[in-house]
């Protein structure tokens, strides 16, 4: 009999019966439930966006940060944001997801989460599974204090960095997540962060310029010249996190739609612009553009457009991924060669500015009445303007109050830094008993 691509030639019937019989199957074994309000679309890109943030840390960040380093330091940078990510995962589920999302005051969540209590298979979080949810969130707190990394690598002891990490987690990330996600009053005042300008980028550039100034700066900086070691692990390390961002803002539309699809969209762009930017004021200020300064102009590009990403169009993106690769690039000048502050990896130069310019940004090109320039949301600018100025500052100050406090603390038990000589060493040797490179 002639076959066709169905099945058989006029075989409707087959195929009915077939479809007949599986159902019956079904109603006589049980069909699997599916929970009330699941869209399964809306839970396969959260689900795949969770990958791409974990993937933005382990091992893009990681390979980011360790190429920058010198080759004595480069298993400790990648250690350090290993071992952080093992540790916030088990912080998260004991206490840190409850105190951010859990319902609680406009300070902080209450303990009802707490071990991830009522998240079942059931528990829905809009049109997605908690557990989605939650393990979607717990990427952004696993990237956020990997990024502080950046700002005392090559000098603090490896106990220190797991203590000063829980602590960090639990009095600044946790709140300052729960002020603006989780119910918390910068939410309530109408602060529009989309991705984390304040969450992620201005509480880790704070933390680590803040580490950088207590902890002091490197032996021998700034006479003595730091290059980095091996600037292919960092620009592997840089399109690594170029492609996890596109999970990172598009996920955090918390659903397959029209503002995931712009989010990936307007990040794109700002990337690029930040990267080209910062390459064109290298080539006028110094002669050269350089790798270097490529990516680090693509990660302030990045950090820029995270808080406006949901809520703006592509023409206002790239101003603001030019704006982040020109001001990102002075600030970077500014502190190394001016303030002489050895953020060692820029971290507060690229992600706490870039993440304070980008909000405030986001309260201009948000607005509906700039014409090509305009976002998607109806907000007066004059107003939206200094409600992302006080949630900006806020989380400014407040972070760099307790992480100060968290590092003093932190000495008095167990001493921030490494003696002189164990500087000298390496990290590598010292922390770890290992060598990055045996040749």
């Amino acid at each position: 009999m002639e076959r066709n691509r169905g099945g058989f030639l006029g075989g409707e019937r087959p195929r009915t019966g077939l479809a007949l019989a599986m159902g019956v199957f079904a109603l006589l074994v049980g069909a699997p439930a599916v929970a009330e309000g699941l869209d399964t679309g809306d839970t396969a890109w959260i689900l795949s966006s969770t990958a791409l943030v974990l993937f933005m840390t382990i091992p893009g960040l990681s390979l980011f940060y360790a190429g920058l380093v010198r080759s004595r330091n480069v298993l400790s940078v990648l250690m350090q944001c290993f071992s952080i990510t093992c540790l916030v995962t088990i912080l998260w589920l004991i206490v840190g997801y409850s105190l951010a999302f859990a319902d609680g005051n406009f300070f902080i969540g209450g303990l009802s989460k707490a071990f991830f209590g009522g998240v079942g298979e059931d528990a829905m979080s809009g049109t997605i599974p908690e557990s989605a949810f939650a393990t979607f969130q717990l990427t952004f707190a696993i990237i956020t204090p990997a990024l502080v990394v950046g700002g005392f690598a090559e000098r603090m002891r490896f106990s220190s960095v797991l203590i000063f990490t829980t602590l960090w987690l639990l009095l600044v990330y946790a709140p300052v997540c729960h002020w603006v996600w989780g119910g918390g009053w910068l939410g309530e005042l109408g602060l529009l962060d989309f991705a984390g300008g304040t969450v992620v980028h201005i509480t880790a550039g704070t933390a680590a310029v803040v580490a950088a100034l207590v902890l002091g700066t490197r032996r021998g900086f700034p006479d003595q010249m730091m290059p980095p070691h091996n600037m292919t692990l960092t620009v592997a390390g840089a399109g690594m996190l170029w492609v996890g961002w596109f999970g990172f803002n598009g996920g955090s539309a918390l659903a397959a739609n029209g503002d995931a699809a712009m989010a990936i969209t307007v990040t794109h762009i700002s990337a690029a612009a930040g990267a080209f930017t910062w390459m064109v004021a290298e080539w006028i200020r110094y002669g050269k553009p350089s790798a270097l300064g490529a990516v680090t102009g693509m990660v302030a590009g990045l950090g820029t457009i995270t808080p406006a990403s949901g809520f703006v169009g592509p023409a206002g993106a790239l101003v603001i991924g030019i704006a982040a690769g020109v001001v990102c690039f002075l600030a970077t000048n500014f502190m190394k060669r001016t303030l002489r502050i050895d953020d060692s990896l820029d971290v507060f130069p690229v992600h706490g500015v870039g993440g304070l310019l980008g909000t405030i940004l986001t309260g201009v090109f948000a607005s509906q009445a700039l014409g090509i320039f305009s976002g998607q949301e109806d907000i007066s600018i004059g107003s939206q303007l200094g409600v992302q100025a006080i949630g900006g500052f806020a989380v400014l100050g407040y972070t760099a109050l307790v992480t100060f406090i968290i590092l003093k603390v932190v000495d008095v038990v167990v001493g921030n830094r490494v003696t002189e000589e164990q500087e000298t060493e390496g990290l590598d040797l010292v922390m770890h008993n290992e060598r990055g490179y045996d040749l």
